[in-house]
């Protein structure tokens, strides 16, 4: 479980007294709790893996948008921060499907539903995101799934 293993990069990073390591780790592991505690009254729990997934790709997208306003706002070391903390973040996630695959896979089920048009894209990407949704960066996809339909 993805869960486990960032426990267990907890434990590692403060015996060998790493701090931005463990900075990175605790915040992935106080999002986690967060989530846990909105899903406490929710009447269906997901699956643990794809809880923990969803976290740490909301968190990715995150760093990245902070990333790019703070090397446009001239503040190079606070994207150096998040640059950081993004590659601890991503550590933890599968691995992602490359541009060809996803296009691939894009090809594929938009041959499947028989999309024609933009007016399908709703479907390939519900399609997309139900059957590759962990590996993907889904912003990216829907440019690639508008190309493929434009």
């Amino acid at each position: 479980m993805i869960r486990d293993s960032i426990k267990a990069a907890q434990i590692s990073a403060m015996k060998a007294g790493d701090k931005p390591r463990l900075a990175a780790v605790r915040l992935i592991l106080a999002k986690i709790k967060d989530r846990d505690i909105e899903l406490r009254t929710s009447a269906e729990t997901p699956d643990d893996d794809a809880l923990v997934i969803d976290v740490l790709q909301k968190m990715v997208k995150q760093r990245r948008e902070s990333i790019k306003l703070f090397e446009e706002g001239g503040r190079p070391e606070r994207a150096e921060g998040e640059k950081a903390e993004l590659v601890v973040i991503e550590e933890f996630l599968p691995a992602q499907m490359s541009e060809a695959e996803t296009k691939a896979a894009i090809e594929a089920i938009k041959a499947e539903v028989g999309a024609a048009g933009m007016k399908d894209m709703g479907k390939v990407m519900g399609l997309l995101k139900e059957r590759h949704g962990a590996q993907l960066d889904m912003g990216k996809a829907s440019g690639w799934v508008k190309a493929a339909l434009a």
